[in-house]
């Protein structure tokens, strides 16, 4: 047992100590093998073995520091990373690991005690795991808890009920106090401890070593929500994209089937090969989902899309212009990106012209930038109703939403028009390509 001459010096190792134990949680937390194995509640003997390796090394290099010399002794995590081992571990990990972790000081120094107390820290921690029934209780620990304690008394005396992330901190104390126990008993070389005269420093001793526990779990705990979080906004995205595709797809199929209809009356066999263009886009929307398509599988579909739409209009009255960079055909972008828009250009922008409509198709890319631009030379977008365009409809509202929850600020979608002249619509987005492409760049 080892005696600080002042206060400050023990007030100063204390907090070395508590930040020690910071700066391993913070470190281990930035892998991701260890993140997946420390969040898994149920662990098999691989995944115990791994959170072993993982956490020993760190902790067996603090007893190292300790043993070089005196400055060092805020290093020595033995007994708090062996009750976090069993806390987090259980009944196997931690006793295993406490024993790994005090073979220094056991075989160099002779710590005769070392090695039996750090395997009983851990074997406590393994048995307040399996003691509380909802193993979410165990990461309500943390630096503050012990605020905690008035709130738990009424609630014990109104309602009966306890708070499982006291247990951890009572553990912690009665730890700390059997180590000073032991260490007044025995010969001062056969266990480490901190020796600290007077009540204050006593009880900052205890407060420590509860902290060097408690300030690693807050950290692991505050990474795990941010990990939930992350996880819960990527389902949100795909719930958010899925509801926006499906009022896009029936959209589609209720204004092609009314084509395919009127075509049956007036001429069947055109009305076969429309049901065979249909079938082929039918075929493609109940394809696997996907977020994202290459652009050259987007404009094969809008050539299917088209191919009925020119013979409801006639190849008279519907041309169709491409002018596509061949460098960009491999970009990836939202899917039914193009069709909305197309089918928007068909409906409001040409069906009410008496001549011939036209649409432009181009594509292009310039630094890292992929822009697509689909004009047409209809009737145009009356000056008034410009600015509610992405309110009105589902085509331009559900693409303009579509392309915000996919790259947030990131994009740009202009509407220009001219009454009685026509309307260009210029999408300009993020240019992600195929590992293909960049690879043979």
């Amino acid at each position: 047992m080892e005696t600080l001459s002042t206060g400050k010096d023990l007030l100063f190792i204390l907090l070395l100590k508590v930040g020690a134990a910071a700066s391993v949680a913070a470190i281990l937390a930035r892998s991701a093998i260890f993140r997946k194995v420390l969040f898994t509640e149920e662990r098999d003997y691989d995944q115990k073995l791994k959170l072993t390796l993982f956490m020993t090394p760190p902790l067996v290099a603090g007893v190292f520091l300790r043993l070089v010399g005196q400055p060092y002794r805020f290093a020595d995590l033995t007994l708090e990373g062996s009750f976090i081992l069993g806390l987090l571990g259980g009944r196997v990990v931690g006793p295993l690991g406490g024993s790994i972790v005090s073979l220094p000081a056991f075989f160099v120094r002779h710590e005769w005690l070392s090695m039996p107390m750090a395997a009983f820290a851990g074997l406590l921690g393994g048995l307040i795991r399996q003691v509380i029934p909802n193993k979410e209780e165990l990461w309500n620990f943390g630096p503050f808890t012990f605020l905690s304690i008035p709130r738990w008394l009424v609630r014990v005396v109104r309602h009966g009920r306890g708070a499982w992330e006291l247990l951890p901190l009572a553990a912690c104390l009665v730890l700390e106090l059997g180590r000073q126990t032991l260490g007044h008993m025995v010969p001062a070389r056969w266990l480490f401890s901190i020796d600290a005269r007077g009540p204050w420093p006593f009880a900052l001793l205890l407060l420590s070593t509860a902290m060097a526990v408690a300030v690693p779990i807050k950290i692991w705990n505050n990474t795990r929500v941010e990990m939930n979080l992350e996880q819960h906004q990527q389902l949100l995205l795909k719930a958010r994209m899925d509801a926006l595709s499906s009022q896009i797809n029936p959209h589609f199929l209720f204004n092609t089937l009314n084509t395919v209809a009127s075509l049956i009356r007036n001429d069947p066999d055109m009305a076969r090969v429309v049901v065979i263009k249909l079938s082929n886009i039918l075929r493609q929307l109940l394809r696997k989902h996907e977020t994202f398509v290459p652009l050259r599988a987007e404009l094969d579909f809008i050539d299917d899309y088209l191919d009925i739409e020119v013979v409801r209009f006639g190849r008279d009255n519907l041309q169709i212009f491409k002018q596509v960079d061949e460098h960009t055909l491999e970009a990836f972008v939202p899917s039914m990106l193009l069709q909305p828009i197309v089918e928007n250009s068909l409906r409001h922008g040409l069906a009410p012209k008496l001549e011939g409509g036209r649409i432009y198709i181009r594509t292009s890319a310039q630094d890292g930038r992929l822009a697509i631009e689909i004009e047409d030379n209809g009737i145009g977008i009356p000056e008034d109703r410009l600015p509610q365009i992405y309110a009105d409809g589902i085509g331009i509202s559900n693409v303009h939403e579509r392309l915000r929850v996919l790259y947030g600020g990131d994009f740009r979608m202009e509407i220009t028009s001219r009454k009685g002249q026509g309307t260009l619509i210029r999408i300009e987005v993020p240019e992600v390509v195929t590992a293909l492409r960049t690879a043979a760049g």
